[in-house]
């Protein structure tokens, strides 16, 4: 139906789980004073990753907490803590990685649920508010720092640390760096700047560095590209939480498809996972729901950390 079609058919994503009630708290809270206008909300998701047994982990943003799904869809909460935390991957196997606005990169150990610093500050300073993060092949983090960065401040920030501790700033005037993914040969960069309503993509040198920045897909809407993901024929996938849709585009960023949310418009972020890896998970923050999408590849396989940092 939405197989390399020009232009691309439009189809939906399905509703497969909600958060329960009982993990409802409408409330006020700090991070939505600032980012939903001072909005009382129950909930805002974050951060989708996948275990090997098939669990799907994510975050809730402004109430401090990680959970678990089950295969089946049930929901376990894992972990409530003073933090902000959004984007997760596996530093190793049991301990998450945590992208934490409030305190910069966080481990989570799952078995005992304890939350520890990983890496709080660069050079003494704190950062503007990290937000999403992925690992390369060879164990090195590349992770956003946001903040309320966006067209009136464009100084967001992309960095890469090493599994040794070596960290470095490989952009620093990004207009709301986001969702953050390597294409299949690690050869570029891809960095959702979600205020500037576009995608980045960065070549990545063999001195580590980066060149020819670019813009490679410009979207419209009061909210730009958030999440992003990879399949296994280098098409890159976008979680557009403006427009409430994910888009998955070729290698020139020509539009092969394009799936609406049947529930809320903040389609916030997306992992592949499903016993064929062909499934796209997405959250849907507006209404605190994970949207599945059978996609037309399968993903790109997830990398850890492997790190001794």
């Amino acid at each position: 139906m939405y197989f390399l079609q020009t232009p691309p058919q439009r189809a939906e994503a399905t509703v497969w789980t909600r958060l329960p009630e009982q993990f409802r708290q409408s409330c006020q809270t700090d991070w939505a004073d600032a980012n939903k206008s001072g909005e009382w909300i129950d909930s805002f998701l974050e951060g989708p990753v996948f275990d090997e047994q098939g669990n799907l982990y994510v975050t809730d943003i402004p109430f401090g907490r990680v959970f678990r799904i089950s295969p089946a869809g049930q929901w376990e909460l894992i972990v409530q803590y003073s933090g902000e935390p959004n984007g997760m991957k596996w530093l190793r196997p049991g301990v998450l990685l945590i992208t934490d606005y409030r305190n910069g990169l966080m481990t989570l150990d799952i078995a005992s649920a304890d939350v520890r610093p990983y890496l709080s500050r660069r050079n003494s300073e704190s950062f503007k508010g990290v937000n999403d993060l992925t690992f390369d092949s060879h164990g090195n983090l590349y992770f956003t720092d946001q903040g309320q960065t966006g067209l009136h401040d464009p100084t967001g920030r992309v960095y890469r640390l090493s599994p040794d501790g070596h960290l470095d700033l490989m952009l620093a005037n990004v207009p709301s760096p986001n969702g953050v993914v390597l294409s299949p040969d690690e050869k570029f960069l891809f960095v959702g700047a979600t205020r500037g309503n576009e995608v980045w993509r960065a070549a990545l040198m063999q001195d580590g560095t980066v060149s020819k920045v670019g813009r490679f897909f410009v979207s419209h809407g009061p909210s730009g590209p958030d999440g992003l993901a990879m399949d296994a024929r280098g098409n890159l996938v976008i979680a557009n939480p403006g427009l409430g849709c994910v888009w998955l585009l070729d290698h020139q960023a020509c539009p092969i498809g394009i799936w609406s949310s049947p529930a809320g418009n903040a389609l916030t972020n997306i992992a592949f996972g499903g016993p064929d890896n062909q499934t796209l998970y997405c959250t849907e923050s507006e209404t605190g729901s994970i949207l599945t999408i059978t996609m037309p590849y399968s993903g790109t396989t997830a990398h850890t950390g492997r790190s001794t940092f």
